[in-house]
């Protein structure tokens, strides 16, 4: 019997490269592998359910979990991770000197239920006391105008959304004034290019960032791997061969990484960086795997909830297919 041909959609990142090139492979099976930015992967995936395996949003995954209709089951694979802090862009010239004063501001959004926001309002809400119901949040397409959210919700009572209008991109929107700011995994265009009167919220993110890991111990996990329900049904071997390819590919990378008689990223000061990351968050700072990450899942379930998007409380291990809550040693 031969091995399974399965569609695997993922990102295009150094922890992923050995698996697409061929070097690691998941056991038992023929991968036709499609790097495609996370956008397309989550709505293909969450509209029509369109790939085998695939990267998914924690956030829109937790929401269609809750709900009992997720096409996937999860693998404890977190293939992008981020401290959100640099995710606040702000309109510098409104008077906004810190998180408090977004408090009755128009702050823009692509979705709502995006990981990345869900992650930044956690962090208003915990270490600034800025509530989503705080804000009037303006949602649109960020570049492009008419972006919808990828799973209709129902925003609960006292949440104030409002839509872009017409025609109008959020990035317009800021450069015109129209809102104060924009929250998103994506820094608006207008910032790239050094806009005058637009920056972070935070003026020194990584500073920020640093003080909330050593407060807290979360590393914000933004997406997970997900197999398709019936495929595990099928073949329970599988989840748990997906673990342990992407396992081997992150340490595949981290290994290159860590070879710095070459420099492998095209950006300078990586090797300080990479030191740095370890003094403060340990040698295995981005770890796969359920136990090592419970405190991070912990606390987005809990403001997943409490945001109003998944629409009861979720226990860790309900995200997760049980041959992935433990892994074997020797």
């Amino acid at each position: 019997m031969g091995s399974l041909k399965l569609s695997v959609a993922v990102g295009d990142y150094d922890r992923t490269r050995a698996l697409i090139d061929g070097d690691i492979r998941i056991d038992g099976v023929d991968g036709v592998f499609m790097t495609l930015p996370p956008e397309e992967i989550f709505f293909r995936a969450f509209r029509h359910a369109e790939f085998d395996i695939c990267e998914l949003s924690l956030s829109s995954f937790t929401l269609k979990t809750a709900r009992g209709d997720c096409p996937y089951v999860g693998v404890p694979v977190f293939l992008s991770r981020a401290f959100r802090h640099t995710a606040i862009v702000i309109r510098t010239d409104r008077g906004i000197a810190s998180p408090a004063d977004l408090k009755g501001r128009r702050i823009g959004l692509p979705e709502y239920q995006l990981t990345a926001c869900v992650w930044a309002r956690a962090i208003l809400a915990d270490d600034h006391g800025v509530m989503p119901s705080d804000i009037v949040w303006v949602r649109g397409g960020l570049e492009e105008a008419g972006r919808p959210e990828k799973i209709a919700f129902v925003p609960p009572a006292g949440l104030r959304i409002e839509e872009a209008p017409e025609g109008m991109s959020l990035t317009a929107m800021l450069e015109a004034g129209l809102i104060d700011g924009i929250i998103a995994p994506r820094a608006p265009s207008s910032f790239a290019r050094f806009t005058e009167n637009i920056g972070w919220l935070f003026p020194d993110p990584t500073s920020a960032a640093k003080d909330y890991y050593q407060r807290t111990g979360i590393f914000p996990i933004m997406h997970v791997v997900g197999v398709r329900k019936e495929l595990a049904v099928q073949h329970p071997w599988l989840p748990g061969a997906v673990l342990k390819a992407f396992g081997e590919a992150k340490a595949a990378a981290l290994a290159k990484l860590t070879d710095t008689s070459a420099t492998k990223v095209t950006l300078p000061f990586v090797e300080e960086q990479l030191r740095a990351a370890r003094m403060l968050m340990g040698w295995d700072f981005w770890s796969y795997g359920i136990e090592g990450n419970r405190k991070t899942l912990e606390a987005f379930l809990r403001h997943h909830h409490a945001q109003g998007l998944s629409p009861r409380l979720l226990a860790i291990d309900e995200l997760f297919h049980p041959a992935t809550h433990e892994t074997f040693k020797i």
